[in-house]
């Protein structure tokens, strides 16, 4: 099984060359690689684990061995082909930018797990999202594909990648600003950051409500540029 952080230590220590005319991972990387294209505009499928660094340093469960049903670089090829699924809520991120994406795993037989975590309990994208992971791992070659739900430990926006809280700012969504408490609501009390608006960039905004377009999402509006803006909640 290959996790964020499994994803991350190999692909830095391994080239795209590795994969020699005589393996068996070939077919998998040279698919892999048609996926990344169609998804990330010419991506490779180790640019996909690379980017997964900043959120594999805040993987915090599950195991980091690597699956025996395959290589290495048969795993990393299984994890890059997930991470090209996007959210059906904020189409410019995929599930590797959320954080949600947390473990896969390819089986000796040629099925895949995949585990992922929901950004809430309930959320209603989850069934879109391994709706979509089946459809890229055939569209791939890949006979089945499991989907592992799992809600601990529960997910939080520390997981989001920088990359994916880049992208949010750009779509005009404000990204989340501060870490998660730490222990829940133990300790002492965060100070609430002031929300800069993606549109201007002041800090001078307000909240309307606290839930937006989604239970994620809070509702703010920038007093100088009077533009409305979904803000991404510390969760």
């Amino acid at each position: 099984m290959i996790t964020m952080e499994t994803a991350t230590r190999t692909a830095t220590n391994r080239s795209h060359e590795e994969y020699d005319g005589g393996s068996t991972a070939v077919g998998h990387v040279t698919r892999a690689r048609g996926a990344a294209e169609k998804y990330d505009g010419g991506s490779t499928a180790v640019g996909h684990v690379t980017r997964a660094r900043s959120a594999a340093e805040k993987y915090d469960g599950g195991s980091t061995a690597v699956g025996r049903g395959s290589d290495a670089e048969a795993q990393q090829t299984a994890w890059a082909i997930a991470a090209t699924v996007v959210d059906p809520e904020i189409p410019v991120l995929t599930i590797e930018d959320l954080g949600i994406l947390r473990a896969v795993q390819e089986n000796e037989d040629g099925t895949v797990e995949v585990t992922i975590t929901p950004t809430y309990s309930g959320c209603p994208a989850m069934d879109a999202i391994g709706d979509d992971l089946r459809a890229a791992f055939a569209k791939q070659g890949y006979k089945d594909t499991r989907i592992n739900l799992v809600l601990s430990p529960a997910w939080t926006t520390d997981w989001m990648t920088q990359e994916g809280k880049a992208k949010l700012q750009e779509y005009g969504i404000a990204p989340p600003s501060g870490r998660a408490a730490a222990g829940g609501h133990s300790g002492p009390i965060r100070l609430k950051l002031a929300v800069k608006c993606p549109q201007c960039s002041s800090l001078n905004t307000k909240e309307l409500t606290r839930f937006g377009s989604t239970s994620c999402k809070a509702l703010y509006v920038c007093q100088d540029c009077k533009e409305p803006f979904d803000y991404f909640k510390v969760l």
